[in-house]
């Protein structure tokens, strides 16, 4: 049985996009998909606002995120920690054999720029991570302070993460100077899980061919080069870039604009319902994310049972909190299509359950 989702990902899945999936195959070194993959690029480049290659790798975000510290560290990476992914980032950085550093914060904070310019001062990193929009405690950092701090070493290469942030409102990845930016799918951009999206300077492909032990599968100069006649390295996942040209159609259609307007709406209705059924949201609400709210379950309330309710009763699920704050939040998301209608209903079939818990 099928329910809509609003959890934090993967979240909702038009019929146009599952239909666009439906598209005869075709070879991935024909003229074909030379074209397919040509054709949206323009678009990408637009939505990651820069001049550089947006590469297609057929894996989660996490793969490009890995490959990433394969691919730039030479010396030591600096992991910005304030949440279960971030600091599944320093973990990963260590498993890749890397020296890393972990700069951390408590969860539901955001990253302290002027903590980041201390830690780069030691002059022990040429990588840094960061995550613009931590997904387990739906807090956002300030990408733009944080990136002013990073420019002041040019030695450094930043690897920045705006998966659940992506075409929520604008990251100018050219004009902030970030080296690598990446994304997934199964977010904001409301496709299916298994493409990653991620657009690398020449700052940081320079650096990786100093860089040994790049592996191949999430190699940047493989990607490069394959980039540069309109391929992948590897078989990529062809119905999955026909969902995303014809989520790019849905994007443009509406515009950019008016699609960070609309998640800016219905975040603010989250926001709204969550002051007047006495929850508050768990980071400070100026860094509360806009693509999904984060909610400090202050009632007490079973978290597990009222989304068993809503699933049953109404056919769609939120999310119960992540990690060592499940239980303790619950999160919900405003993430892709969704607008106005469907979040006000999600937020009245709410309303209607906490009654009957009281």
């Amino acid at each position: 049985m099928s329910y809509k989702l609003f959890i934090p990902g993967p979240i909702e899945v038009s019929a146009k996009t599952l239909q666009a999936m439906g598209t005869p195959m075709i070879g991935h070194r024909s003229k074909d998909f030379v074209e397919l993959y040509q054709s949206i690029q323009p678009r990408l480049q637009s939505l990651f606002y820069t001049q550089d290659p947006v590469y297609l790798s057929t894996s989660s975000s996490w793969g490009m995120m890995e490959g990433a510290i394969r691919n730039v560290t030479a010396k030591k990476v600096l992991n910005c920690m304030n949440g279960a992914f971030s600091d599944k980032w320093f973990d990963v950085s260590k498993r890749c054999g890397k020296d890393a550093g972990a700069l951390k914060f408590e969860w539901g904070t955001p990253v302290c720029p002027d903590a980041l310019r201390k830690e780069l001062s030691t002059g022990q990193y040429d990588a840094v991570t960061l995550i613009h929009n931590e997904t387990s405690t739906g807090t956002m950092s300030d990408i733009e302070a944080l990136m002013a701090v990073v420019r002041e070493f040019p030695e450094v290469i930043s690897i920045v993460d705006c998966v659940s942030s992506f075409s929520v409102l604008p990251i100018e990845k050219d004009k902030l100077g970030i080296d690598v930016l990446i994304t997934g799918t199964q977010k904001a951009l409301a496709l299916p899980p298994g493409l990653a999206l991620c657009s690398v300077s020449e700052r940081a492909r320079k650096r990786a061919e100093q860089v040994p032990g790049r592996g191949y599968y999430f190699d940047f100069l493989e990607f490069q080069a394959n980039h540069e006649k309109g391929m992948t390295p590897s078989t990529p996942a062809i119905s999955l870039i026909y969902a995303l040209r014809s989520k790019l159609d849905d994007i443009f259609e509406e515009t950019p604009q008016k699609r960070y307007e609309r998640h800016a709406k219905n975040n603010a209705l989250v926001h709204a319902w969550v002051a007047k059924n006495g929850f508050e949201l768990f980071p400070e609400k100026q860094f509360a994310s806009k693509s999904l709210t984060c909610v400090k379950n202050t009632r007490e309330i079973d978290v597990a049972a009222l989304n068993a309710a809503l699933k049953a009763r109404y056919n769609c699920v939120i999310d119960g909190g992540y990690g060592k704050i499940k239980g303790k939040t619950f999160r919900i998301s405003n993430m892709g299509d969704e607008t106005e209608q469907t979040i006000s209903t999600l937020l009245a079939n709410l309303d209607t359950l906490l009654s009957e818990l009281k």
